[in-house]
């Protein structure tokens, strides 16, 4: 077939009727090897073509529903965890507010609490320094008591017995001098 195809090749040269048309052994032959081209492309090639761009495009669209999908439960997740943030907001200032209510409480008890206690030390210490007042007005009486005994003495010149009627005699004494109207103070002058 070769030799036929070169011997139809070379007829073709010596009749060279025009520069546009093919030797008809060339077109014969160019249009055999098209046709077997064209023929194992859509035998092999394009099936597998084919083939290939379904699976790319159910590649695609699986990856878009896919993506969708996931952005579904990505906006749910979202809405959810906005959700949760607004709830954990408010039981924030709940919280917050109870706090305060506790701290203002608390302050509170502790307020009246030292109120109280301030009460109590003051009513003691008033209990004490009446009852040291008692004491030291006791103790002064019985000191002037006794100076006025012993001044008595020594004007009269001979002791005195410190019997029950003298000590009575003292005490009306010191009473009169506390119910007595108090002279003025006198200026201390330089012989005192």
């Amino acid at each position: 077939m070769l030799q036929t195809l070169i011997l139809a090749a070379e007829e073709g040269a010596e009749h060279e009727d025009s520069v546009l048309m093919p030797p008809l052994a060339e077109l014969i032959v160019g249009l055999l090897a098209f046709g077997l081209l064209v023929g194992f492309f859509f035998w092999k090639i394009y099936p597998q073509i084919r083939r290939t761009y379904a699976e790319r495009a159910d590649r695609i669209e699986g990856g878009l529903n896919r993506a969708e999908v996931a952005e579904r439960e990505a906006k749910a997740l979202l809405e959810q965890y906005r959700s949760q943030l607004a709830e954990a907001r408010t039981e924030a200032a709940r919280i917050r507010e109870d706090a305060q209510a506790q701290g203002r409480q608390i302050v509170e008890e502790l307020r009246s609490q030292a109120q109280q206690e301030v009460a109590e030390i003051k009513e003691r210490a008033d209990a004490a320094l009446v009852a040291e007042r008692a004491q030291v007005v006791a103790s002064i009486r019985r000191e002037i008591g006794e100076i006025a005994l012993e001044l008595a003495t020594r004007i009269v010149g001979h002791e005195l017995q410190s019997d029950a009627r003298q000590r009575q005699l003292v005490d009306d004494f010191i009473a009169g001098l506390d119910e007595a109207p108090r002279p003025a103070a006198a200026p201390a002058g330089p012989g005192v």
